[in-house]
């Protein structure tokens, strides 16, 4: 195939899978999102990074979906127009047709392994450590007036009668038990300042008393205080608080592989790690069998219709079939049996298989150009 048709054709099929992904990932990615955080969580800032957790996972497991639909309507586009016949009629074989899609399929799969490698799992993570917040608590412009909030594993309980702007509340009650100095605080407040710094946030508590209880003592101390500071491990400026866990999704590509449970000891951690590697391992690479057996199809279903619209919709049916359920089965069978992980990996081998053999089918054998023979000149 010439190079400036070849390149072409690569830019309609790259342009086309990318508006796809976009139109596919975008608005799941979002609806998701704003059905799972609640409206305090998303005025408390932390919809920017629960997308940053969700985005390039959604890519990269959408992109071989997008790669095979997009190949799917610009060859049956080319069917419908008639340029796969002139095509042929220049003796190109359809090995040269799919050259345009290999291009934007290799592009694909390398995409799509850096973003499952090492994009992903080093932004995965934000995700976690915003349901951690939300569980626990943790964006003090998460909490609800007249609710009793508990932090430090239940060392410190806090209540406020109302919000007077988005960091100051007022009535604040505060009991805290303190193990270092072995004594309870209750703590009462007119008001409280939520202010954030580096390391998390500090109240500001104006105008209230503590009352002190140590261990063993009859009698409670009371003091009386104007202005009262008291660090609190919550959200702060930087980043989010850490969790104390750490997943295999969250690994790179090195670390991953390295950090392979034994089954013996670990089946659960173990099938984990197990789907994770699958969806790795094999969902990028369908980028390249969903493209060849688009053009398959395409051409085998064209050829014996006559029409292009029927290859349109018969393709962009199979393709998005087949790729949910290598999906879920890397999600959902790998995990209930890790053993089965070789069966997705022979649903891929078949795809790739199959595609094959429907594009053999479809290539021309030329045969040797006969030379023509002239006949002489009748005499004069």
């Amino acid at each position: 195939m010439p190079r400036l048709l070849t390149l072409y054709l690569a830019k309609r099929i790259g342009v086309t899978a990318l508006l796809i992904e976009a139109m596919l990932c975008i608005p799941l990615v979002m609806t998701s999102l704003f059905q799972t955080l609640p409206a305090a969580a998303i005025r408390g800032g932390l919809l920017w990074p629960a997308l940053l957790g969700t985005l390039p996972t959604v890519l990269y497991l959408a992109l071989p979906l997008s790669v095979g639909v997009a190949v799917a309507l610009e060859f049956s586009r080319m069917s419908s127009d008639g340029m796969i016949a002139v095509l042929y009629s220049i003796r190109l074989s359809v090995w040269s047709l799919c050259l345009p899609a290999l291009i934007v399929a290799a592009a694909a799969v390398g995409a799509g392994y850096a973003l499952s490698s090492y994009i992903a799992p080093s932004y995965v993570g934000q995700m976690h450590d915003v349901i951690h917040v939300i569980r626990n608590s943790l964006n003090h412009r998460m909490l609800e007036p007249a609710h009793f909030y508990t932090f430090d594993k239940g060392a410190r309980t806090m209540f406020f009668q109302r919000w007077r702007s988005a960091d100051v509340a007022a009535g604040m009650f505060i009991y805290q038990y303190s193990a270092e100095k072995n004594e309870e605080q209750i703590i009462n407040a007119e008001e409280a300042e939520f202010r954030r710094n580096e390391q998390g946030v500090v109240i500001v508590l104006n105008h209230g008393s503590i009352q002190t209880l140590p261990s063993g003592a009859q009698a409670m101390r009371n003091a009386n205080f104007e202005q009262y500071a008291l660090p609190i491990d919550m959200q702060g400026a930087g980043a989010l608080p850490k969790r104390d866990w750490r997943g295999v999704f969250e690994l790179p590509l090195g670390d991953f592989f390295a950090a392979i449970p034994p089954e013996r000891w670990d089946p659960r951690g173990y099938a984990e790690w197990m789907s994770e590697a699958a969806k790795r391992c094999f969902i990028p690479i369908l980028a390249l069998t969903h493209a060849l057996l688009a053009v398959g199809l395409v051409l085998t279903v064209a050829a014996a219709t006559g029409r292009g619209s029927a290859a349109t919709t018969s393709t962009v049916l199979a393709i998005p079939l087949i790729h949910v359920a290598i999906l879920v089965g890397s999600e959902s069978i790998v995990r209930e049996n890790p053993h089965l992980i070789w069966l997705i990996a022979l649903a891929i081998a078949a795809e790739l298989g199959l595609a094959l053999f429907l594009i053999a089918r479809r290539n021309a054998r030329f045969g040797p150009v006969e030379q023509l023979e002239f006949l002489p000149a009748p005499a004069a």
